[in-house]
């Protein structure tokens, strides 16, 4: 006979009990009544071992320690705990030793007044007393006084002893105290005033104050069926402990800096997880925390979960305002793109890294929330890999991209008119590279090309590195260009590198602030795989970020508050999203990851476009300084053949307000003029007009080197 082990069903074990098979001529002549049968072992009467074999499909650690993490976790409350206990008490150190002394002090009252009757021998002395006053009646009963006089020489007896045991024994403990050791000493002490303290305490008075540690967040298993109900979530019963309550599968339990708990509805409320998720703000109202606190998710199936099981995780105050984790992007030498990008933490302190590959990117939010920099995590990771192509348009033009320039194939900074018609050029001939490889991948055997995509021999064989496209504030340049059907046709070239380009090895990575129909189209939007969000003002604005419905699904980046710089969430898939505090990566950092980007490419011959061309970048690898003035004008001047002078400071203010803010015509000629720059002519002619300006190759001259 052969057992084959099925379960565990409902809850136990079900063992198959199957008969060898027959041999094929037995099965054909074999009566029906006699085919093998699959019979649970627990159901035969006749089966000794049914009770063994019947196993309770339950947990068998505790729910704080059923993973190394719960495991970390609790022991660190406890941890906690303790030191808060030990803080607690030991400042009061010197109420208890007075309130000690206290107690012993009564302690040896009651004692002593405890003590008196058996001392002084009362219980003799009544006796005596008794007889004495039975004397008085019958003064002549000659046997009455013989026993009066035994019952006092009995009396005075009791007293001499045991007054005498009683200075003996204190004489004794007063020259054992003086004759002690100082360690033995305290022992003694403690040996003697602890029971004295203990009966002096009586039944109410506690020596020791009764510390409450003062929990931030404090939740319990009625704690959340209570939320639930006044959110509308649980159905109410006569009372509350009548009502319908939900099942806890785990918890709630200590999780690192916060409660875990997961949980099941009750069925025939009708109420799903996702419910459940659209009632975040109403839950952490009725918990006592901000929304911002609460970090709940479905438990799929693929995780033993169901429609109505929820994850939850209740933080003890705000995760996200704790000092960022620097990049570790920055002490590397180098990183493969292949790899996914490391980019931040969430609530739970996980770290959270970001898959780039055949993947396009849009981070979207308000101003000032650490948008462009949470956009450059990703471009640097690039940075670090020399077989990344970076194409690079910044409608800002402020000093966040400007180093770029040394590794960028293409760089455009500003939303000026020339700057747009760079940013056009570059379009297409990214679209002529996208269309150039997938000619060559259709050529491409099987055996080198399985899925029509790049490989990482594709890659360094074909020279077809992968192309990085990052635009930031992208709103900028669809508002520059005023015409609808230049419009349109951008935002199709846009959309057509993000939907195609990622099995090419393009990798789109856009930014923009609120994105309206009008600044950046839903055309171009929900083409895009991953989504981030810094704060933003309403739920609108979110799910216009992050997709359609988004927000009631948990993803929504209003509930972050000003200070929240450098968080977003993100939207990884359909049903995966995170809030994430991200790395910190300094604009000095990017700029040192720009230059080591720069060597490593020239080192494999992967140095091409613009940044192969850079006289300024050039100069300084040769040791060579470049005033700054000069690099600020060329890099303003980067689309523009000539430039008016007016122009010339506007676009130089723009750049670094701080620096060209203050700066008028004389005192722009001044410091070219010290610089090195001979003007070949002081006015130009652009569009037929004359205007007092500047040549480029005029100030190209004063470079000290030019390659």
């Amino acid at each position: 006979m052969t057992d084959t082990i099925v379960g565990p069903v409902n809850g136990r074990t079900i063992v198959n009990l199957l008969k060898p098979a027959p041999a094929p001529d037995q099965a054909l002549s074999r009566p029906r009544e006699e085919a093998p049968e699959s019979v649970e072992a627990v159901d035969r009467p006749d089966n000794p071992l049914a009770d063994w074999l019947t196993v309770p499909d339950v947990p068998v650690l505790p729910a704080w320690a059923r993973t190394p993490a719960l495991l970390k976790a609790n022991s660190l409350a406890l941890g906690r705990l303790c030191w808060w206990h030990t803080r607690f008490h030991g400042i009061r150190v010197p109420k208890y030793a007075v309130k000690t002394v206290w107690l012993a002090s009564r302690g040896f009252y009651r004692a002593s007044t405890g003590l008196w009757p058996t001392l002084s021998a009362q219980d003799h002395s009544a006796v005596y007393k008794a007889l004495r006053a039975q004397s008085k009646l019958k003064p002549e009963d000659v046997e009455l006084a013989a026993r009066l006089q035994l019952a006092h020489g009995i009396r005075t007896r009791a007293r001499r002893w045991r007054f005498g045991a009683a200075a003996v024994g204190v004489a004794a403990a007063t020259l054992g105290f003086y004759l002690a050791p100082p360690l033995l000493l305290t022992g003694m002490t403690g040996a003697v005033v602890t029971p004295l303290a203990y009966l002096g305490r009586g039944g109410k008075t506690q020596l020791l104050d009764h510390g409450v540690p003062p929990l931030r967040v404090d939740m319990s298993a009625q704690q959340l069926n209570d939320a639930l109900r006044a959110a509308g979530l649980l159905k109410s019963g006569k009372g509350d402990e009548e009502g319908p309550k939900v099942a806890c599968i785990m918890g709630p339990v200590r999780d690192g800096r916060g409660w875990a708990v997961v949980f099941d509805l009750p069925k025939g409320g009708g109420k799903t997880a996702a419910d459940v998720l659209a009632k975040r703000t109403t839950l952490a109202a009725e918990l006592g925390v901000d929304e911002i606190q609460v970090v709940m998710s479905r438990v799929r199936a693929a995780q033993g979960g169901n429609a109505s099981r929820v994850s939850m995780w209740v933080a003890d105050d705000d995760p996200y305002l704790a000092d960022p984790t620097p990049s570790p992007l920055v002490k590397l030498d180098r990183f493969s793109v292949w790899d996914a990008v490391p980019f931040g933490q969430d609530a739970r302190g996980n770290r959270v890294a970001v898959p780039v590959v055949w993947q396009s990117m849009f981070f979207g939010g308000l101003p000032r929330r650490g948008k462009t920099f949470t956009q450059r995590l990703l471009t640097a990771a690039g940075l670090l890999d020399p077989w990344v192509r970076h194409y690079v348009a910044d409608f800002k033009g402020g000093q966040e991209w400007m180093q770029m320039r040394q590794v960028a194939h293409r760089l455009v900074l500003g939303a000026e008119d020339d700057a747009i018609e760079a940013f056009k050029a570059m379009l297409q001939e990214l679209l002529s590279e996208m269309e150039r490889r997938f000619a060559i991948l259709r050529e491409l055997p099987t055996s080198i090309c399985p899925e029509g995509k790049l490989t990482p021999y594709i890659v360094e064989k074909y020279k077809m590195p992968f192309v990085f496209f990052t635009v930031d504030e992208l709103q900028e340049a669809f508002i520059a260009i005023g015409d609808e059907k230049e419009r349109k046709a951008v935002i199709d070239d846009m959309a057509r590198i993000a939907r195609r380009g990622p099995a090419a090895g393009f990798i789109s990575n856009y930014a923009s602030q609120r994105p309206d129909a009008e600044s950046v189209p839903t055309k171009l939007r929900e083409i895009i795989t991953i989504r981030a969000c810094t704060q933003v003002t309403d739920q609108t604005s979110s799910d216009m970020v992050l997709g359609k419905g988004k927000a009631s699904m948990g993803a929504d980046a209003s509930v972050l508050s000003e200070d929240h710089k450098g968080v977003v969430v993100l939207v990884t898939g359909p049903a995966s999203f995170a809030t994430v505090k991200n790395d910190l990566l300094t604009t000095a950092e990017f700029n040192t990851m720009c230059a080591k980007g720069r060597a490593m490419r020239k080192d494999i011959g992967q140095l091409t476009g613009d940044a192969a061309g850079d006289i300024v970048t050039g100069a300084e690898e040769q040791g060579l300084r470049v005033p700054a003035i000069i690099s600020d004008v060329l890099e303003v001047m980067k689309h523009s053949p000539r430039m008016y002078t007016r122009d010339l400071l506007d676009r130089l203010a723009n750049l670094d307000e701080d620096t060209y803010g203050d700066y008028d015509a004389e005192r722009l000629a001044k410091e070219l003029d010290q610089a090195g720059v001979k003007r070949s002519s002081k006015q130009v002619k652009i569009d037929g007009v004359n205007g007092a300006g500047y040549q480029r190759r005029d100030v190209e001259g004063a470079v000290p080197f030019t390659g």
